[in-house]
């Protein structure tokens, strides 16, 4: 009784760790009308311009676009592409690349506002988000974008682009349309995202955008690199790498050196072929060879332990692979019913299993079941590695607790455990050979 309730301490802690760090119990914020009346006048503010702002408009128009050329139009699963051209002497050139693969992408908004001093509660999604998206910049970049890396997780993209000067080539995730819901603790347990807000004008749906990008792709690395040559005379190379295991498809590739001057879009084409598989809802593709291999070994364990494996494909899904969490999560899931199915009718064969007592957690795993997908939006994956992990730690520290000899011999439940299982394992091995 006492371990029951060890075990039920460890997994409400966890969770209410998570929702603690997303602002799951701050206030609800209200949406004024004051606020509302704001937004409204930003597209009117937008179009009384200042004659400079108009003069500076035309000095951009009349600067001449650059050209684009690529040494290849194919590649197999991935692969580097040299591209060059000329651009206007003296001006930096940068170049945007995405695939035509979309994903989801999703950002809960819980951190502290500045003005309010209140946490907004707002999950920010898209469905539009590039599977792949990046932006090459000029290799005297390099020393600016270094220091951005050594920001750690509190690297901010915008910052990003404003600091290398990319903000001028940044636009297709931009365009995405993002929607954003008034979240509340209830509602997500209760199987609801909230309540769905106004759309955004297209400076703040630009803001967000920024955010949902470092939201899916979480490096500085995977959506910014200093890899662009530029001579003084205009003429540009880059070697743009599309990383081994992307989404295949059409790549378009454009070179920017201004926001009104830009290149013709060029295009390559990546192709997959089995046993890689594009995983849609992931965004990537691999070798399903991998995950079969690790899957089998897991399993053979996890069962023999009274699990599926889940608890251990998790956190090794998501470290060898570049999937989202919440993604792993969700798949390993009905997966799990396969070993749970050949286990559950090997251990009545052998009369392991109590229904009653299975009768009765089940009804609290189907709970938990609904509640826990939607949870899973509101964590992100740090998160999810850091709790996760602590359980693992807390769970192994007991059982090998409970192993001990010293252990052992005080608990008289444990003893008749012990022989129990091995006076059943002894009459499954006689009625076999019989």
């Amino acid at each position: 009784m006492k371990r029951f309730w060890v075990s039920v301490i460890i997994a409400l802690s966890a969770t209410v760790f998570m929702l603690y760090q997303n602002g799951a119990f701050a206030e609800k914020p209200k949406e004024t009308k004051a606020q509302a009346a704001k937004e409204e006048k930003k597209p009117a503010a937008k179009a009384e311009q200042k004659p400079e702002a108009k003069q500076e408009e035309k000095k951009v128009e009349a600067l001449a676009a650059p050209t684009i050329q690529t040494d290849k139009t194919s590649l197999n699963n991935g692969g580097t592409v040299t591209v060059t051209g000329t651009a206007p002497a003296g001006k930096p050139v940068y170049i945007e690349v995405w695939g035509e693969k979309k994903v989801r992408a999703s950002r809960f908004d819980a951190d502290v506002d500045k003005e309010t001093g209140k946490r907004p509660y707002i999950l920010y999604m898209t469905y539009e988000m590039p599977a792949y998206y990046k932006i090459f910049v000029p290799k005297d970049k390099k020393e600016d974008f270094e220091k951005i890396k050594k920001e750690g997780k509190k690297w901010a993209y915008s910052k990003a682009l404003k600091d290398l000067g990319a903000d001028i080539a940044y636009s297709i995730p931009a365009k995405v349309k993002i929607d954003r819901y008034q979240a509340t603790l209830m509602g997500s347990i209760i199987g609801s995202r909230g309540e769905l807000l106004p759309a955004m004008d297209e400076k703040e749906n630009k803001k967000r955008s920024m955010q949902l990008v470092k939201a899916r792709f979480r490096s500085p690395g995977n959506v910014l690199a200093p890899t662009v040559e530029v001579t003084p005379d205009g003429t540009y190379k880059a070697e743009v790498k599309i990383p081994k295991g992307s989404a295949p498809g059409k790549y378009t590739i454009v070179a920017v050196v201004d926001k009104n001057a830009k290149s013709q879009p060029v295009s390559i084409e990546n192709s997959i072929s089995f046993p890689n598989v594009y995983l849609t809802n992931a965004g990537t593709s691999l070798n399903l060879f991998g995950p079969f291999l690790l899957t089998l070994g897991i399993v053979i364990f996890g069962v023999l332990m009274g699990a599926g494996g889940g608890f251990i494909m998790n956190p090794l899904l998501v470290s060898i692979w570049p999937l989202p969490h919440t993604v792993v999560a969700g798949t390993v899931m009905p997966t799990v019913l396969f070993s749970q199915g050949s286990g559950i009718y090997n251990y009545s064969k052998i009369k392991f299993i109590s229904w009653k007592l299975g009768v009765a957690i089940g009804l609290a795993m189907v709970a938990g079941g609904f509640i826990g997908p939607k949870l899973t939006e509101l964590i992100t994956l740090s998160q999810f590695k850091f709790v996760f992990g602590w359980i693992l730690l807390i769970l192994a520290a007991l059982m090998f607790w409970q192993t001990t000899p010293g252990y052992i011999a005080k608990n008289k439940k444990e003893q008749a455990i012990i022989k129990e299982f091995k006076k059943k394992a002894e009459e499954a091995a006689k009625a076999k050979q019989s």
